[in-house]
This record gives C-alpha cells, sequence and structure tokens, in this order.
C-alpha cells in the first residue's frame, strides 16, 4: 500500500473538500485539523514521560 499521495490524488482530495465545504470553510478545516494533530503529538510525548 502506497504511503504517499500523488498531485492526481491531492488535487482530487482538494476538489471534493472544496465542493463539500466550500472555498471559505476550507482554512477553518485546515487549522482545526493542525491543532488536533498539535494536541495528539503533545499528548504523546507526555504519555512516553510517563
Amino acid at each position: 500500500m502506497p504511503s504517499r499521495f500523488g498531485a492526481l490524488e491531492i488535487a482530487i482530495i482538494a476538489l471534493i473538500l472544496i465542493l463539500l465545504f466550500g472555498g471559505k470553510k476550507i482554512p477553518e478545516l485546515i487549522k482545526g485539523v493542525g491543532k488536533g494533530i498539535r494536541e495528539y503529538r503533545k499528548a504523546s510525548k507526555e504519555e512516553k514521560k510517563e
């Protein structure tokens, strides 16, 4: 199973996101995903310390 996305796959995903959420909601969506990833990494680092 390939672990990297090609340009075509990224373009298709971006098009689907634009169709589903509209152009104005995408930055908010990406910001929320980034915040979630940061919180997950922080929690996993704290778990390793214990």
